[in-house]
């Protein structure tokens, strides 16, 4: 008789065996499968395709795709997209236009927000200054690519609808009327959020509304040609945007570009409301002072980005839709 010791010892190798005969009929039940499947036509009774032509004709057309979206797009093709997108928003509903003005006029607090809470953390200093200003332009990434409505985007894409059909000029009026005061609306409630309610720690509030305090300084004409400067880097930053194929060089694009507008500290109309409102909601600033200075910045960022981007870029273009207008015709 065998004792319980050398039973429980002799257990392990049981299951062992066990689960090697249980390992081998799955297999040799799954081959038996796999044979009857290939015996199967999937099509009875129709010819089948020659798989290598299939495989040709997917694989040049992949080539061809990737082709395309790796060149980099002409000036025609750029404006074209952009037209496109005038169009696009241009069919918006009024209420749609105002809903994502307000998403757009809240998310660019975002631009604020980081810094003052970067600069919170790493403290005072011209480095710690730098490295708060590097996460400047979160606010416009979520905004612009989320595809919410910016105003100052919309210096680039009706105006060249207009200079292109000569038309839409009292729908372009309606978009930016609407998602002007939308966005401005967006920028009063993210900053009577961060401001009239406890929800940022001291030292972070105080360095928003110290942004604010900064932004809102300096006479009317520095405060005119440091919004003509912010209007054309972000006039073009959406021109490049309309020529990027892939959402990451989009990302890029609109990093590289709005974090030179936070590192000058360019004058915008939105993205410095949020920051401005919040000094004006603490009792730093007056709203006087501020109406002031929004009027003078949007001015600026309408000049820039139209003067800059807009009709430059139309100029480059205009004897290829010349062309194509008159061959359209001619057919």
């Amino acid at each position: 008789m065998p004792t319980r010791a050398a039973a429980e010892a002799a257990t392990p190798d049981r299951v062992a065996h066990h689960r090697f005969r249980a390992n081998q009929l799955l297999t040799s039940q799954m081959a038996r499968i796999q044979k009857r499947m290939a015996k199967i036509e999937p099509f009875p009774g129709k010819p089948q395709k020659q798989p290598e032509d299939e495989t040709k004709q997917q694989s040049q057309q992949a080539a061809e795709s990737i082709a395309d979206m790796t060149t980099r797009r002409t000036a025609h093709e750029i404006f074209t997209n952009v037209e496109k997108n005038a169009h696009d928003e241009l069919k918006r509903s009024s209420r749609a236009l105002a809903f994502s003005g307000l998403a757009g006029g809240f998310g660019m607090g975002l631009t604020g927000l980081a810094v003052a809470a970067v600069h919170a953390a790493v403290g005072e200093g011209k480095m710690q200054e730098f490295i708060s200003l590097l996460f400047y332009p979160l606010g416009f990434i979520s905004v612009i690519i989320g595809r919410a409505q910016l105003f100052t985007e919309n210096t680039l894409y009706p105006v060249a609808l207009i200079l292109s059909e000569r038309k839409h000029f009292f729908d372009t009026l309606r978009l930016w009327v609407i998602v002007f005061f939308s966005n401005v609306i967006g920028a009063a409630v993210f900053a009577a959020l961060m401001v009239r309610t406890p929800s940022l720690k001291g030292e972070v509030a105080h360095q928003l509304i110290t942004l604010g305090q900064n932004a809102v300084v300096g006479p009317h004409s520095h405060i005119f040609w440091s919004g003509v400067v912010g209007g054309w880097i972000i006039a073009l930053m959406a021109w490049i945007v309309s020529a990027s194929h892939w959402t990451i060089g989009q990302v890029v694009i609109v990093w590289s570009l709005t974090v030179v507008v936070g590192m000058g500290h360019f004058a915008h109309c939105i993205a410095s409301s949020g920051e401005i409102l919040s000094s004006v909601f603490a009792g730093h600033v007056a709203m006087t002072a501020y109406i002031a200075w929004l009027g003078i910045a949007t001015l600026g960022n309408i000049c820039g980005g139209v003067t800059f981007v807009t009709l430059l870029n139309f100029g480059q273009v205009t004897d290829e839709k010349t062309d194509q207008q008159e061959n359209g015709h001619e057919e």
